[in-house]
Formats: C-alpha cells, structure tokens, sequence
C-alpha cells in the first residue's frame, strides 16, 4: 500500500472506500475516490486520497497519486446483477469505517475536499479542522442500506441537515432519491447547490431559487459506471474555477457523456476531450 509524503498539500482531496467491483469479466477497481482522483488529476489538480482497502484490491491504476488507506480486512465489495426490470445490486462484504481525522494535517485545507461515501463508511460530518474552499458532497453512500442478503435499496440520508448547510455543493442521482421530486426540494432548500443526475437525460440543477435542465449530448454508451463521479468531479472543479454553476453543470454533463463510450476507468476524460467540451461551453457563454 503506497504512503503519501505526509507534508506535500493537495488540491483535491476525496474521502471514502474504494469498490472491488465484482462483473462478469472480473474483479475491478472502483469506487467514487478512484474515478474522482483521477479525473482531477486529469483536470490539472493534484489530488489525495483517504480510503479504506483490503489487499485484494490493487490500486496500480492510481500509480502517482498519494493514497492514505486504512488498513481492513476486506474492500467494500458490489455485484451488480442486470435484469428486464433494471439493475440489482449487492454488497458482498464492508471495508472497515473511515475517521476523517486520518487525513495528513496539510490535507485538510484542500481546495477542494470531496465527502464521497458508498456504503455508509463515515459519520456525515465536517471536523473543524476541514477548511477547504469548496466542500463537496455525493451522499450516495448515507443514502444506501442492505439487507442479510446483502441487497441494496434506498434509505433515509439520516443527519444529513448539518452537512447539507455546510456543503457548496452536493451532486445525487435521481436512483438515490428515487425520483422522490418532494425530497429534491427539501434538499434543494437546505443546501447551497443542488445537481441531480439523470443518466442519458444529463442533469438538473438547482440554485439560488433557480432550476435548470441541461442535455447530455447522444452517445454511443458502453459504460455508465462512474460517469457520476466524473460529473461531480468535473463539476466541483469549475465551479472552483468560475464561480459559475450553470457553467459548471454545462461543463460536467458533456464531460460525464464522454466517459460513458469506455469501460471502467478507461473513462476517465482524456486531454482532448477536456478541451472540446471547454472550447464547447465557452462557446455557449
């Protein structure tokens, strides 16, 4: 298991358990603080990582990026079973918690610092140390329960309040809430910004009283697995940069469509993509 050089700060950093993603062709890497540090790393930010992994999962495809990981028995491991009536999804097995605290000092005033649970891995809270200028959150991880079989289903976000208020930004997707439109309000009052997520239909945006579609272009898609974190990624990053959500939302849904033409992490957004879909929403100023 790789060790950051303790004093070295980084721009981005996202906290929550890597995936071992169980697919018919294998074991794979996954998990949002996977697809999230290498898209900001792809966008120019340095990016850190506070995880937790068993020794079953290799983490070669983050070579270059500094991991703090918690040592565990077991990685927090997903089956995702595809049927007529949509996706069943398991959890096979649960990485130990994450302390937030275990963050190197020079971590905790990020620019960026993205909370980004997948199995309800730590508390939803914000320690007073955490100073960074943007704080991001995808809850999907305090949004998931299971039953003895392991069968995921939606769950109450318990506690959330606090760090809703906290949050410049929280991105969920419409299959966290359930397509509960009532929810989304209630969220959308509590917090700064608001992005839902809709697969193919791109996103919805809500700010400052405001609400706001945005399309994602028709792609040929092979893979939607972690185009959401590449969105939230995408997103919390130029909303760093410009200050300007609706940029942002434009800038993330055409980045997210793009990585959803490859399998895995080979979706992570490449140079050239970067720079059409910015060359594309400059030109939509």
């Amino acid at each position: 298991m790789r060790n950051p050089t303790l004093f070295d700060a980084v721009e981005y950093l996202v906290i929550g358990h890597m995936a071992h993603d169980l697919t018919a062709n294998g074991a794979r890497l996954g998990g949002t603080v996977a697809y999230s540090a290498l898209t900001a790393r792809a966008l120019g930010m340095k990016a850190g990582i506070v995880t937790t992994a068993g020794k079953e999962t290799s983490l070669d495809a983050l070579q270059g990026i500094p991991v703090v990981s918690i040592e565990s028995p077991h990685s927090t491991t997903f089956e995702n079973i595809y049927t007529d009536q949509g996706r069943v999804q398991y959890l096979r097995a649960q990485a130990a918690r994450i302390d937030l605290t275990s963050a190197p000092t020079l971590w905790r005033n990020a620019s960026i610092i993205h909370l980004a649970p997948i199995a309800n891995e730590m508390d939803p809270s914000v320690p007073e140390a955490f100073s960074p200028t943007l704080l991001g959150v995808t809850p999907q991880g305090w949004m998931r329960s299971w039953d003895a079989d392991g069968r995921v289903s939606r769950s109450e976000w318990a506690n959330s309040e606090s760090i809703l208020q906290k949050a410049n930004a929280v991105i969920v997707s419409r299959e966290d809430v359930n397509g509960n439109h009532e929810l989304i309000e209630q969220m959308a009052h509590q917090t700064r910004i608001l992005v839902v997520t809709e697969g193919a239909e791109g996103c919805v945006l809500h700010w400052n009283g405001d609400r706001r579609r945005f399309r994602a272009p028709e792609v040929n898609e092979v893979d939607a697995t972690g185009a959401g974190d590449v969105f939230a990624t995408a997103f919390f990053i130029r909303l760093l940069r410009t200050r300007d959500p609706w940029e942002a939302a434009r800038f993330a849904t055409l980045i997210a469509a793009q990585s959803v033409t490859r399998i895995g992490l080979a979706g992570i957004p490449t140079s050239s993509e970067i720079e059409s879909c910015l060359m594309e929403v400059l030109q939509t100023r």
